[in-house]
């Protein structure tokens, strides 16, 4: 069966460069397209970072940085994405429609073997899928953040995605030290489906007064055996792109009360306090 030597990945956000360090990291050659130079220039730094601290606590070689630099390429030609032709991996904003054109652009550009894969957190793959003229070669790949650390991949099957290309996708999450896990196209797949009533309930408890943020996320780790409350979680998330999913599962469960976002939510990312990536959410990170 083939494998994946030429791979691209659209977004330099904290996904995409996470996804493409850890692939170029593996000896793979990666491009990452983004449209902002600022936005590429950013991630740069951002890997640079992270290779350096590994280094300096002895879990990298001393020539990290050399060896992903030799497989990484950053781009903002999107023509490039072209020489990726064995596997692109789309981690753009959670929007459709967004995604659909997207896919549609890449379909016009790239050989009609090459893979399409959304990182998707929610989505319907299928429907992205409908976008292409292979829809038997588009699936969901949804890594989980930080990228380094997480070892879980959903590999999400849409309605017509080929039996080759799901073990594929799997084989390769393996490659890149992962675990994955089969999916059904279903709203918020595995993860993101069960993780709504572990952020819902996190809300009713400061709505009712029963405890405030930091009380409810010691509790979580300390007697539920989390690693990261709920709070802490949306912060290392982006609590846009918790707000995102959250509205993406309870349309398509066709406004189930249980699945219904907090208002606290979309008053967080109206004023720009979407956690870690901006120094404010639920906690101050100056």
């Amino acid at each position: 069966m083939k494998t994946f030597n030429a791979i691209g990945v659209v977004g330099a956000g904290t996904m995409g460069a996470g996804i493409a360090q850890l692939i170029a990291a593996s000896g793979v050659r990666t491009i990452l397209y983004d449209v902002s130079d600022d936005v590429l220039a950013v991630a740069q730094e951002r890997m640079r970072q992270s290779i350096e601290k590994g280094v300096e606590r002895k879990k990298l070689p001393a020539d990290a940085w050399a060896t992903l630099e030799a497989q990484l390429t950053m781009t903002s030609n999107f023509d490039q994405l072209g020489q990726a032709s064995d596997l692109i991996i789309e981690a753009i904003p959670e929007d459709m429609a967004l995604k659909c054109r997207l896919f549609e652009r890449l379909d016009a550009l790239c050989p009609l073997e090459t893979v399409f894969a959304s990182n998707t957190s929610s989505l319907s793959v299928t429907a992205m899928a409908a976008a292409t003229k292979r829809p038997e070669r588009v699936a969901g790949m949804h890594f989980f953040n930080p990228v380094a650390q997480m070892k879980l991949v959903e590999i999400i099957q849409g309605k017509s995605t080929s039996q080759e290309v799901m073990v594929q996708l799997s084989d390769f999450a393996v490659k890149l030290g992962k675990v994955p896990v089969r999916a059904k196209d279903t709203p918020g797949f595995i993860v993101n489906r069960v993780a709504r009533s572990f952020y819902g309930e996190a809300f009713r408890l400061l709505d009712e007064g029963v405890a405030d943020v930091a009380t409810v996320d010691t509790i979580m780790r300390s007697e539920g055996g989390f690693p990261m409350g709920p709070f802490e979680l949306m912060d290392l998330i982006g609590i846009d792109v918790n707000y995102a999913v959250t509205q993406s599962v309870y349309n398509a469960y066709f406004q189930e009360a249980r699945f219904k976002p907090h208002p606290r939510q979309r008053q967080m990312v109206e004023a720009g306090h979407l956690g870690r990536k901006t120094g404010k959410g639920f906690y101050d990170y100056d």
